[in-house]
Order: structure tokens, then sequence, then C-alpha cells
């Protein structure tokens, strides 16, 4: 029997069906369509898509997504069926669906160079973003997204971004000054600050100021509605169950659509940005013959996106479109950087060595550097900038839906499930494929025995980064911003900020784990993941700061 061929019944048998019975024939009818549909397609990427080794499923209806879901170090467990299965591997998951994990560069290469056109979001995903942020620059794929990317790539050029420095400084001399208040009013010549609390505070109002002209004044004490729904989802970490309805969305994304906590609140966050987004662009819009007149805000963000709202635009987007790629701002400056800012903090508390050498190269550099000079004249600032990026990627894995069949190459050859060695897998239509982005960051294989180490000199010796790492074709060999046509478009906005607040914060405080540096920490699930101290409410990262005299 081809496998192809399967017969389908006809829209006028269905109906012939439905007329004839019940409500329960009815629901039969449907049901049995979609298992028919669900199991051709399944034969279909079974027969055309390479079988590899894998992990045997550990439920019958999981796989072993449950066991990912729950882990606490998803990355681990990647690494450790790579090691067992070679560098690309099937794992069982929902529902008998199967995603094969990618673990080799020259594959992912291949993959990422491939993206939003032969690898594109899932049904899942898609549904996720468009309920919450819109139809901005994460939720697009193909040419919309070629579109909307050109659209906004003046506001994140080095000239932009040169201008955008002194914003940086100011936020964070801003959160100085608060800290040294605190300080002052303690009782010793220190105090226990909840840092990460604060860096969401210099990410909000930086990405306010340098997107939309706009002080959202979080630094200042001033109650911010964004500010609260974001923490909002910090402190309601998600139960057993709704990791396990999520995954069935997986296979049926209109599970989303059932009201729940946590999907309520994703929900109104998007509310939230959108009310915020919708009032900047008023503001902006009143002002927008004044801007221009200055010359000052054509390639900023919001002028741009005004600009691309005319229907003559060469790039047009509409006004939903405009909306959208407001409120992924708001959300990739708002987490992705404060995460980062956090993570560093903490590491630099764990290793005081570390700190005092950054600090005295920044205190031996002198005033505070330009731009050019804080990309270019500050080795140790940048090797712990990017060692705390390549140990704790914002995002720590994504999955993609081959929308072709496509064949990828490998580095080296695997096993696959017939027993015969290959240098290339067959990938058929519909297949899923995931990435860890955390495991290429962190691997063994490809950083070396100290791979899960803190270790900014790496960045620095000749040696220090291992052949298979430089195989990696992201960013410094780095997967945290991904690579190819979705490479994050405020990769230098995002760096920028970083060295500057962190350049800031060091040169004037000393900063220690508030019960030790071997106090444990662990990852908690906010928007995205962030740190927490153990025992912590919350995402708290408390730590123990003072002057640097």
């Amino acid at each position: 029997m081809n496998l192809f061929t399967i017969p389908v019944p006809s829209p006028s048998s269905l109906w012939t069906t439905v007329r004839s019975g019940g409500a329960f024939n009815i629901a039969c009818s449907f049901a049995a369509l979609w298992a028919l549909v669900k199991v051709s397609r399944m034969l279909r990427l079974r027969v055309k898509t390479t079988q590899l080794l894998g992990p045997p499923r550990t439920s019958l209806i999981y796989g072993v997504s449950r066991d990912l879901a729950l882990s606490h170090d998803r990355a681990a467990m990647y690494e450790h069926w790579a090691t067992e299965y070679g560098v690309v591997y099937m794992i069982p998951s929902v529902l008998g669906q199967t995603n094969v994990v990618l673990c080799d560069p020259k594959a992912i290469a291949h993959f990422y160079a491939r993206e939003t056109w032969t690898y594109v979001k899932t049904p899942l995903t898609l549904a996720f973003l468009e309920s919450s942020i819109g139809k901005g620059l994460l939720w697009s794929q193909g040419e919309t997204h070629r579109r909307q990317r050109k659209a906004l790539t003046p506001a994140f050029s080095n000239a932009a971004i040169r201008k955008l420095t002194s914003v940086f400084y100011d936020s964070a001399y801003k959160a100085k000054g608060k800290w040294d208040t605190i300080i002052e009013s303690s009782k010793d010549d220190d105090a226990v600050i909840e840092v990460q609390n604060w860096m969401n505070h210099i990410s909000l109002d930086t990405v306010g100021i340098a997107g939309f002209s706009h002080d959202f004044g979080s630094l200042d004490g001033r109650r911010v509605s964004v500010a609260e729904a974001f923490d909002t989802i910090g402190s309601n970490q998600p139960s057993a169950v709704d990791k396990a309805v999520f995954l069935l969305a997986s296979v049926f994304p209109i599970i989303l659509k059932i009201p729940n906590k946590r999907q309520n609140l994703f929900t109104q966050l998007g509310i939230t940005m959108e009310q915020i987004s919708n009032e900047l662009l008023i503001r902006s819009r009143r002002e927008k013959d004044a801007n221009m007149s200055q010359g000052g805000e054509e390639n900023s963000l919001i002028g741009l996106l005004i600009k691309s709202e005319g229907q003559d635009a060469e790039l047009h987007m509409s006004a939903e479109e405009v909306v959208a790629q407001m409120k992924v701002l708001l959300l990739a400056g708002y987490e992705t950087t404060s995460i980062g800012l956090t993570w560093a903090l903490i590491e630099l508390s764990r290793h005081p060595d570390v700190q005092t050498r950054l600090r005295e190269e920044l205190l031996a550099f002198g005033p505070d550097p330009t731009y050019d000079q804080l990309k270019a004249n500050l080795p140790y600032l940048d090797a712990v900038v990017h060692e705390t990026l390549r140990l704790h990627p914002p995002a720590g894995e994504s999955t993609r839906l081959a929308a072709a069949d496509d064949i990828i190459p490998l580095s080296e050859p695997v096993r696959t499930a017939s027993g015969n060695m290959t240098d290339n897998i067959s990938i058929a239509k519909g297949t899923l494929i995931t990435i860890s982005i955390a495991e290429i960051n962190r691997s063994s294989a490809i950083w070396g025995p100290h791979a899960k180490e803190f270790k900014p000199d790496r960045w620095l010796t000749e040696d220090g980064i291992s052949g298979k790492a430089k195989e990696v074709q992201g960013h410094r060999h780095l997967l945290t911003f991904v690579d190819g046509p979705r490479t994050c478009l405020g990769k230098d906005f995002a760096i920028v900020e970083f060295k500057t607040v962190l350049l800031v914060l060091v040169k004037n405080f000393v900063f220690e784990m508030r019960d030790g540096p071997d106090t444990p920490v662990e990852t908690v699930r906010g928007v995205l993941p962030r740190p927490r101290v153990a025992g912590e409410d919350g995402t708290g990262v408390p730590l123990r700061v003072r002057r640097y005299e």
C-alpha cells in the first residue's frame, strides 16, 4: 500500500455522515479524520526522515518532553544524549511526535542559514507570540520577516548605537546614585541590594529613552505598569499542570485559548504593552514635525516605525505591525539585558579574583570610554561580558518546523537507527528540529573540559577557544544571539549597554553573595528563565554591596 496515497474522506461524504448522525457520530467522524491525517503524516515523516538513535520514551503521552520540562538543567540532558547517541539524534515527544536534535556546528549553521524559509516557527510558537506580543519581528517569517527587519535595521546601526551610549551611561549613573544613598543610610559600610530588580529598572528606562524617547522613571521609583506585569509573571511560577498543558498545546495549539492563570498573565502583559505602545505612538506622532525639523529622530526606532506607517513608505508596516514591533523591543529590552547583567553580577560575586581584575582594568583606563573604546580597548571587560553570555544565554533553546524537505550535512558521521553510518541526514517536511543553545554554548565536546566553568581568560588567549568551538558560526562562536536571517537585530545595542552598565557598577562598588560565595543559585521561569538565589521569593538575587574606596 502506498503510504502517500491513503484515501481521505471527501467533504461531501463527511457531511453526509454528519447529517445522518448525532453529536456522537459527528465527534467520532472528526476524531477519525484527525487520526487518519496524523497517522499519514507520521508515516511520511518516518519514511522520508533519516531515523536516528535517541533516548527511549519515558512516558506514553509525553515521550521525554516532560522530563525536559521538569529538569533544572535541560542543557545537561541534551549534552548527555549527544555523548551517548551522536551529534544529531531523535527524542520522542508529545503524542508520538519526534524531534531531531542538532548538536553539530555544521548542521546548525546549515539550519540557521535557512531559517524563516525552510525552517519556520511551530504553530504553538506562532499562536503564543501572536496572543502575547503580536505579529512583529519575533512572529513574522519569510518575506514578511525580511521586510520588517529591513525597516528597523537603521535604528540598530553602529552610528545609531554610538549616539545612544550616553543614554546607557545616564541610566547606570542614576542607579549608582540610588545605591550610594542606600549604602549611606545603612548602619554598616555595605547594604544588601536585590540587584535583579535594579537591573530591570535600568533596562526598562534605557529602552524607553533609547527606543521611544520616553523616560519610564522606574529608577526614580515611579510605578510602571509594564514592569509590574513582567514581575507578576516572575512571581508566579508555572505548576506541573501548567507545564503538562503547554506540552499538549504543541500538538493542539487551540489549548492556549483555554483560560488558565499563567496564560492570563501573559495576555495581560500583552494588553499592558499594547496600551503603552499606543500611548507612545500617539505622543510621537504629535511631535513628528518638530522632531523631523531637528533632524534627530528619523533613524530612531520610534521615528522609523512612524515613517513606515505611511502608505507610500518603501517598507510599509500596518498599524498592527508597528505596535507589535514596539512590544518586541519592550520585551527584549527589559528581559534579556537585565537577565544578562544579573548573571554577570552573580558570577563576579562568586569569583572575586575576576571582579578585582576587571575593576583594575576599568580604573586603569581612566575616564568613561566612548562607544568605540568600549568595543575595542577593554579586553577583560569584553571577556567577562562574553563569558557571561556563553554560560547564561537568555533563551536556552529553540524548536522549528521543516516547511520543506531538506538534507542537513554533518561535520562527523553518526550511526543511524538501522546501524549504518551517515554524514548527512534527510529531513521531511513537517519534521520538528530542536537546537539547545545553552548546550552548544556549554558543551564539553565543543568548548573543552572547562566548558562549565566561568573563565573569562578563554577569550584572551590564542588557544582559549578550541577548534570545535570555532566551527560554531554565531557571534563570537556563540549561539546566544542565534545566527542567519534571525540573528538578534539588537545584538550590538545589548552588548554596548551590558558593557556600559557593568563598567559603571564595578568601578564604583564591590559585590559579594549575601550568604557567601557558595550560595546556591537556581533558574526560575519569568517570561524568560531568570536566576534566583535559592530560597528567595519571586526572582530575588540579594547581593551584599559596598562602595569601592
